[in-house]
């Protein structure tokens, strides 16, 4: 009868132990070592640090500071914020310190929304150092969203101004990586400024985008004239909706059409999620290759969702948490991720698509990775 007893009990602590297994293995917390999201944190942060700047292609100098180097910049400080770690805060802050002084020529205009987000990183900087310089020039690009610049020629002028007449940036292309661009810095003004007219004016843009760009399956052609879902592109107003949110006054008439467009499309992308764990170039082809850098997008906006309740976490902590384990996977050990689509311009050609090379390395993709490991460490 003891014998009975005492198996009864060892069974019983093994179901127990076996169902905290299971559910350490559908959180966003417990990980394998290779998915460890502070190593990988620590492994690509470095990478960024060592690295030239982006539009550097030997043996010419480099041209400016471009917009995948910013958004890797941005996730490895967000990624120092939430690690505390002060010692990749001055690294990255030192990287910067040049753009005031023997670098300053590396510093775009910002007269282009791939230009006028680079303001985001001084502005994060300030967030962290309380820096003065960092604010004013960041503000001036924040700002150039929304003033054509003096010296365009008249007939520029008057073609701009029916975007502003409508609440927009003069800078409105209506192409879907605008979204990351312009809610980003937009954002960021008003996160440092307590000013809401920036992020009321980053949600109106953002609401006329969608009614404009978004298909009925939630996701977005990468042009009216390339009927394509791009990964990646997809990719940026993913990640730009969650920026938005994250910001966005509860009270903001915008919020809830955009909250409804996000559901629209994280419904979508559970349903195109590969066996793998993450998604295609083409995310509705599956014969299109893998692709790291709009899959670690969309796990970003996923994580976010979760975080932030906008989600339901029984529902997409597994996808998430799949698609994290797999994004470690093509990450190697110098810290680069690979599988990264080449820069993209839109074009009416499905090859065009499944032909663009797949690169290792690549600030398009290294950027996310960053941003998939501050909202998974972050509380």
């Amino acid at each position: 009868m003891m014998k009975k007893f005492c198996m009864s009990i060892l069974v019983g602590i093994g179901v127990c132990m076996s169902l905290c297994t299971f559910a350490q293995s559908m959180d966003l917390v417990n990980w394998p070592a290779q998915a460890d999201p502070q190593l990988i944190g620590d492994l690509v942060a470095q990478r960024f640090v060592a690295s030239p700047h982006n539009s550097f292609k030997p043996p010419a100098p480099p041209k400016s500071i471009t917009y995948p180097e910013v958004c890797t910049w941005y996730g490895a400080l967000k990624y120092a914020e939430v690690s505390n770690n002060k010692k990749l805060l001055e690294q990255l802050t030192h990287r910067f310190m040049p753009l005031f002084d023997t670098e300053k020529h590396l510093v775009p205009k910002p007269w282009h929304v791939d230009f006028c987000v680079f303001g985001t990183v001084p502005l994060e900087l300030y967030q962290q150092t309380k820096n003065k310089e960092f604010y004013t020039m960041g503000m001036r690009f924040a700002n150039a969203q929304w003033t054509i610049p003096i010296d365009s020629p008249q007939v520029v002028k008057d073609s701009y101004q029916k975007f502003l007449d409508k609440g927009l940036t003069w800078q409105t292309r209506y192409w879907i990586d605008d979204m990351y661009m312009i809610t980003m810095i937009q954002s960021k003004a008003f996160q440092v400024t307590g000013n809401p007219q920036y992020i009321d004016q980053a949600a109106h843009e953002m609401a006329v985008y969608l009614d404009t760009i978004q298909k009925e399956n939630g996701l977005f052609y990468h042009a009216p004239d390339a009927p394509f879902f791009w990964g990646r592109g997809n990719g940026w107003m993913a990640a730009g909706m969650s920026e938005l949110l994250s910001s966005l006054q509860h009270d903001n008439p915008n919020r809830p059409k955009i909250l409804a467009s996000y559901h629209q499309m994280m419904a979508s992308l559970k349903q195109y999620q590969r066996p793998d764990g993450l998604w295609g170039q083409l995310i509705d082809k599956p014969e299109s290759w893998v692709e790291t850098s709009g899959s670690a997008m969309f796990t970003y906006a996923i994580i976010m969702g979760i975080k932030n309740g906008w989600l339901d976490a029984k529902e997409y902590t597994p996808i998430a948490r799949k698609a994290w384990i797999a994004l470690a996977g093509y990450i190697n050990k110098d810290g680069d991720i690979t599988n990264v689509c080449e820069g993209t311009n839109r074009k009416n050609d499905y090859q065009y698509y499944l032909d663009r090379k797949q690169k290792t390395g690549d600030m398009h993709g290294q950027a996310p990775v960053l941003w998939c490991v501050y909202a998974l460490l972050k509380k």
